[in-house]
């Protein structure tokens, strides 16, 4: 993706020209449709179908059915139809795309799938559906007859949004707008978290400890469950022969229990394998425990580990993990883009985390997984048309099309009045037609030119130092969202050297959150914290309430 396609040609006439752009344009569209192309159901799929698709998800025991959604939000279906599970009404397997006119026109958010296979889906309104394998309840409608084509779940999801699904081998479990979880289906193991082992037959809410929790994130093992809150803890429920709960024990659990060897560890994300549990925190380590006869955990042997254990991926900062409840595959992506995988890798047992040539966590499963189905659904850019905001990102700083330049540093940023005037508060305010060119000495360039893009993109690209001044302006121009988008980037490029520099300006600044996540991360790393230069020039009323707070928490007891 984005790479560029260059062919020199000599004095080339102009047929010859138009041939060489027809070829670099075939060139580009193969790059960029690599995403789908690596999957080798889709060499089913013309070249002109594979333009279209936006989403795809490709399942099933041997990776052998896909859905797919268009840029027309048309929805297609293909491959062998094992139980059901294309929905296509009947067990027929199509080697050609069958449309699914039931759900045509939905807008699917996200989408899960179990080991009959069954199939949760969601749309971007909320609504869920399911069809497929059915002998354990695993649809939620109430019988345990398969589902040949998509049918609605209601029962307790009236008025529920629902935003997350994930499935099991024979279970499912919904995440909703509200922070409540839902789950039905295969009970064996205490899976559905009810108390019992009966199957559940319809959407029950999981309450137990979560009951006045918000969660986050969810995820499904085989026959096990997890659940991220708010805070950051995490809750576990089902299956537990191979320590796969991360409770120390081996002992099934019915109701959701948290995981007590992650205290004061805030998890963003949690991503499960067939028998092993993936773990990231916000400040970018990855957590495993669970099964490890392949080496998926990546802690460098095969021993099982019911306890979460610290996986090393280089000294980079994790974005991103990924597992499949089929597989025994994990992956992770890093901040600076590099894609890692471990586990089993085409039959190979992998023990440590391994660099890899991939731009993505998806392809990993494309080409190593066993078998070879997505972790999630996959979303595909689409080729060359610009959306409004991609048009706005363009437009940024040219000025072939600017009618206003800021002047910052003794450098020029060129703008668009009326989009500063549509985006920001403060300029709608202080902007006059008559403007041509404005100093700005409050701030530095980068800062001020970081702020200008963030209005035309949404997104700040900046290092965690220029951050802080950029956390001024948001503060001075009362910009709320830009104030978090900052912090999140501070909070990103936290290490031991800066950690100081960054909670000082977090509490000058009262970014609250960002104060908590700083000072966490000094306690954490206190030995090393306090011999930076930072920590030797720290502002004496801060290093007091520092001293303070930190002996509070017991940062000094033995």
């Amino acid at each position: 993706r984005g790479t560029q396609v260059q062919i020199p040609m000599e004095d080339e006439s102009p047929s010859e020209r138009d041939s060489v752009k027809v070829l670099e344009g075939t060139l580009l569209s193969a790059l960029k449709m690599l995403d789908v192309g690596k999957w080798p159901i889709f060499s089913l799929c013309s070249q002109e179908e594979l333009k279209l698709i936006r989403r795809a998800c490709v399942f099933g025991s041997a990776g052998n059915e896909v859905l797919y959604a268009t840029e027309n939000d048309e929805v297609f279906v293909l491959g062998m139809n094992c139980s059901g599970c294309l929905g296509t009404g009947d067990m027929q397997s199509t080697i050609e795309p069958k449309r699914l006119d039931s759900l045509c026109g939905k807008k699917i958010a996200c989408l899960s799938y179990g080991s009959g296979p069954h199939v949760v889906l969601a749309t971007e309104e909320g609504e869920v559906y399911t069809w497929g394998h059915n002998a354990y309840s695993q649809l939620g409608n109430g019988t345990t007859n398969h589902g040949f084509v998509p049918c609605q779940v209601s029962t307790n999801l009236v008025n529920k949004k629902v935003t997350e699904v994930a499935c099991g081998s024979h279970h499912s479990m919904v995440l909703t707008s509200d922070g409540e979880v839902y789950t039905w289906g295969y009970n064996n193991s205490g899976q559905v978290g009810s108390g019992s082992t009966a199957n559940q037959p319809i959407p029950r809410r999981v309450t137990s400890c979560l009951q006045y929790k918000i969660v986050v994130n969810i995820a499904c093992g085989q026959m096990c469950s997890m659940a991220v809150v708010e805070n950051g803890e995490v809750y576990v429920w089902g299956y537990n022969g191979n320590g796969q709960l991360g409770l120390g024990s081996s002992g099934n659990q019915p109701t959701p229990c948290r995981i007590a060897a992650l205290q004061g560890i805030r998890v963003q994300q949690v991503a499960c394998g067939y028998a092993h549990t993936l773990a990231v925190t916000d400040e970018g380590q990855i957590y495993a425990w669970g099964a490890n006869s392949y080496g998926q955990l990546g802690t460098g042997n095969k021993s099982n580990q019911s306890y979460p254990t610290t996986v090393t991926v280089d000294k980079d900062r994790v974005i991103e993990i990924a597992a499949c409840h089929s597989a025994h595959t994990s992956a992770a992506k890093t901040q600076s883009g590099q894609v890692y995988m471990w586990g089993q890798c085409r039959g190979q047992s992998v023990i440590l985390p391994h660099l890899t040539h991939f731009a993505c966590t998806d392809d990993v499963f494309a080409c190593f997984a066993t078998p070879a189905v997505m972790w999630r659904l996959l979303s595909v850019e689409p080729d060359d048309h610009l959306t409004v905001a991609q048009s706005l990102k363009k437009e940024f700083d040219n000025p072939d099309t600017a009618d206003l330049k800021f002047l910052v540093d003794g450098k020029y940023i060129h703008v668009h009045k009326v989009l500063l005037k549509i985006r920001c508060e403060h300029f709608r305010s202080i902007l006059n037609n008559d403007d041509e060119v404005i100093e700005m000495s409050e701030f530095s360039y980068p800062v001020y030119r970081a702020f200008l893009e963030y209005l035309y993109t949404d997104s700040i690209r900046l290092p965690p130092e220029d951050a802080i001044g950029l956390l001024d302006l948001a503060t001075v121009y009362r910009e709320n969202r830009l104030k978090k988008l900052c912090q999140q980037t501070i909070k990103q490029g936290i290490c031991e050297e800066n950690a100081i520099a960054l909670l000082s300006a977090a509490v000058k600044y009262e970014a609250q959150d960002l104060e908590e996540f700083c000072f966490r991360f000094c306690i954490n790393h206190l030995t090393v914290v306090t011999q930076t230069q930072g920590f030797a020039e720290m502002d004496h009323d801060l290093l007091k309430n520092f001293i303070s707070k930190a002996s509070r928490v017991g940062a000094f007891r033995n």
